[in-house]
């Protein structure tokens, strides 16, 4: 590994929190146009395309690994885990804002962190327990306006959360297999695996002539999500050569912190964009702590041995 420069690394996390910021709120203006099939359609050939191109060129790719007869069933498991996160969490944004699903979503690392912990034998502390601790109760902080309402007819919001906590589900056993996987293969080869099944498993359910009434906004909400993992994955593994991964998790634990942000400033300069979550100075007590909380349980376990870098991806979040 390269030697530690922050002033290289901190620019390149900041770039990935943004993107993941910005993530949502594209997407929830976008899926006024288009249905969440169609828009996670794109999405995944779009990256398809791009990252074939790119890694195909520099002859990168070496697919056959992850299709060997020990690395198969766990490839699968991760190919649908990522592929049930994508459309879930575009699916969640239907019916609750950008700023909860970000929250909400906070639950992915942790449930990752608690799996390594159960079935890969790894330690958690009791400092990265109390972390976990800080994230629920932290949820329950910053849905305090809307508890009351999720039994009194919203079961539209209800059904939201639902698909962003199996969109977090999800995530996690992706993540869990990838573990498995990066032994043996690389993440651009799982990665492009991934998006080339997206592409193939959606277009039965997306309508991709549906674009053609697509505005210049919508176009470039379309552009931006398409490329939106390409840049954040690289962005982000070029943070992990030049800085720390533990300083790189932390910076990404901003990211539902800068949603909630933009949502805010956007929804008071274009109200009719989105709406944004009910916020109050115990939803803002509560964002902190899932923040925090997740920032302690990604980094703040014993040190372990110099490993590969994609452990540190525990704390990272493709939506």
């Amino acid at each position: 590994m390269a030697q530690s420069n922050w002033k290289i690394g901190l620019p390149l996390a900041l770039v990935t929190v943004f993107m993941w910021a910005a993530l949502p709120i594209a997407l929830k203006g976008l899926l006024e146009h288009i249905s969440p099939e169609t828009a996670t359609w794109y999405r995944f050939a779009g990256a398809a395309v791009l990252a074939g191109v790119y890694y195909g060129q520099s002859r990168q790719l070496k697919l056959g690994a992850l299709f060997g007869r020990g690395l198969l069933p766990f490839t699968l498991l991760a190919v649908v885990g990522l592929l049930v996160n994508y459309l879930t969490y575009a699916s969640g944004l239907d019916y609750i804002t950008p700023g909860a699903a970000q929250i909400v979503i906070q639950l992915a690392p942790l449930l990752l962190l608690i799996s390594s912990v159960l079935w890969l034998g790894e330690h958690f502390s009791p400092r990265q327990w109390c972390g976990v601790a800080m994230v629920v109760t932290g949820l329950l902080l910053f849905f305090n306006q809307r508890l009351g309402n999720l039994t009194d007819g919203a079961e539209d919001y209800l059904l939201g959360l639902g698909y962003i906590l199996v969109a977090a589900v999800a995530w996690a056993v992706y993540g869990f297999f990838q573990k498995k996987i990066l032994c043996r293969a690389t993440p651009q080869d799982l990665l492009v695996l991934i998006y080339i099944a997206g592409t193939l498993c959606f277009l039965p359910m997306a309508d991709p002539l549906a674009v053609t009434h697509l505005g210049g906004l919508e176009w470039a909400l379309l552009a931006f999500l398409t490329a939106n993992t390409l840049i954040a994955y690289g962005a982000f593994s070029k943070a992990l050569v030049h800085w720390e991964a533990s300083s790189v998790s932390a910076t990404l634990s901003l990211v539902p912190v800068i949603t909630l942000l933009l949502s805010t400033l956007i929804s008071a300069t274009w109200p009719d964009y989105i709406a944004v979550e009910p916020l109050n100075w115990i939803s803002w007590t509560g964002a902190g702590a899932v923040v925090a909380g997740s920032a302690l349980a990604a980094i703040s376990g014993p040190r372990r041995r110099p490993g590969p870098a994609p452990d540190a991806k525990e704390n990272l979040l493709t939506n």
